[in-house]
């Protein structure tokens, strides 16, 4: 019998694992970007804070320089104020100083700022000026002079492209933050994705190394959302075991129930066959008799075919002597071919036990034995050899039943409900080579079919393995 693959016909809705895996994978995608953007911005403002500071420092020092001397404004402009800005980068720098609007020294087209600045307070900007980008600071002051107050404003502008360069450089270094923050963070949520499965793994592997009869509760240690799977299990269980219990006993009632209400009407129609003297009405019975014999066979096969594959999904290894199995169903049935004047030879040189279930195998090697009976002319002999191979134990029986005919499938013998071309008009049911089959290959054996060595019957052999 083959089994379906366990998986084979179940639907799926795609891996836990996968989608796990891609729900953390976005996670920490999203964080890495948020990383970046905040790294860029922080960065970002420190850098244009730290030249601001520069500038107005810058500003601060020419500021400083002023002097009124004889009721007029002298400025000096120190060399540190400029030369600061160029120790930062090697951008251009420009200036200018104005009182009350007119230009005392410097870049008399330098902007002035949109905002005019409030004494004390600096006013930063940023603005366009020879086809580049100037960050400007602008610094004012109220001077007294004898001809009235002045509106000092100095203003101090740098190009933008070291800064710029600057930005960039720290824009890469955020960029491989936010990088290497999602390749942490990706390792670590597959590690976390295959880890959160390991629970279900663990339940499989207990429950797929259970023998075929250990209907045990599942007791093994889960995490608390996999509770009610385990317990649902374990209720499938228990209803499973029940419904096997069940099974067994009705296939063995059934069996008993079938056999002996038959058995009852054929002793009495051969009763009645007995009393009866018309040749139409003998003639009726001998068919009916005939009837009952493949309904009695066909109903036992039946029974012992559902019996042979409740066993087989639930099979017991114990150590079965093939010898002492095959002796007694020799002595058994030694009485139905002596009413065909058939003899047994057992024959059997030692052999050792194999692990199996007996009752199985019992019932394959009578199956075997009961069609070389049936089909065996009279006065014949069936040969039973049990003997023993480097790997295996092997069962034999040789009848001289005339063998089998050119161009027969010997293979297709073994399918449900099949029987060879010789057996018209033997009654049968086309289920004995099938449940010897299957018992062979449920124990890791096989079922041999191949005509006699003397050419004058049939060898049917069945062999399992010593382990």
């Amino acid at each position: 019998m083959t089994l379906p693959h366990p998986a084979s016909d179940l639907r799926t809705s795609g891996s836990l694992v996968r989608r796990l895996t891609f729900r953390l994978l976005l996670s920490a995608a999203f964080l890495a970007l948020v990383l970046f953007l905040v790294v860029l911005i922080f960065v970002r403002d420190i850098s244009q804070r730290t030249h601001d500071s520069i500038l107005f420092a810058s500003a601060t020092s020419i500021m400083d320089s002023l002097r009124v001397q004889a009721g007029e404004i002298t400025l000096d402009i120190p060399y540190a104020a400029l030369s600061m800005l160029g120790n930062v980068s090697d951008d251009r720098v420009f200036y200018s100083v104005r009182n009350n609007g007119r230009i005392l020294t410097g870049y008399e087209d330098l902007p002035a700022p949109a905002q005019r600045p409030i004494s004390g307070s600096p006013v930063y900007s940023t603005v366009g000026y020879r086809g580049t980008s100037l960050r400007v600071v602008t610094l004012a002051r109220r001077l007294s002079l004898d001809s009235g107050p002045a509106d000092i404003e100095i203003t101090v502008a740098q190009t933008r492209e070291g800064q710029t360069a600057e930005l960039a450089r720290l824009t890469r270094w955020a960029l491989m933050l936010g990088g290497g923050f999602f390749l942490v963070s990706a390792l670590i949520g597959i590690w976390a994705a295959q880890s959160s499965v390991q629970p279900l793994h663990a339940l499989t592997g207990v429950v797929s190394r259970r023998g075929p009869k250990d209907l045990r509760p599942v007791r093994h240690a889960v995490p608390s959302e996999m509770a009610p799977l385990v317990h649902s299990l374990n209720r499938f269980i228990e209803r499973l075991r029940v419904s096997l219990a069940r099974s067994e006993d009705f296939i063995a009632e059934a069996a008993h129930r079938v056999r002996t209400p038959l058995a009852t009407v054929r002793a009495q129609a051969e009763i009645t066959l007995r009393r009866v003297d018309k040749t139409e009405n003998r003639a009726s019975l001998r068919e009916m008799i005939r009837a009952i014999d493949e309904s009695s066979r066909a109903a036992g096969q039946l029974l012992d075919h559902a019996m042979v594959t409740f066993r087989t999904d639930s099979l017991e290894r114990k150590p079965v002597d093939l010898d002492v199995l095959a002796r007694d169903l020799v002595d058994r049935l030694r009485p139905v071919a002596d009413l065909k004047d058939i003899d047994l030879q057992f024959f059997c040189a030692g052999v050792s036990a194999i692990p199996g279930d007996a009752i199985l195998i019992q019932n394959a090697v009578r199956n075997i034995l009961d069609n070389a009976i049936k089909y065996a002319p009279s006065e014949t002999s069936v040969l039973i050899d049990v003997r023993q191979g480097p790997l295996d134990v092997i069962i034999s029986v040789t009848d001289e039943a005339g063998g089998f005919p050119p161009g027969q499938d010997t293979a297709a013998l073994t399918q449900r409900f099949v029987r060879g071309s010789n057996a018209a008009g033997t009654i049968g049911s086309g289920l004995g080579l099938t449940i010897a089959r299957e018992v062979a290959e449920a124990h890791g054996g096989r079922l041999i079919i191949e005509p006699s060595g003397a050419g004058a019957g049939a060898c049917v052999s069945l062999s399992f393995p010593l382990r």
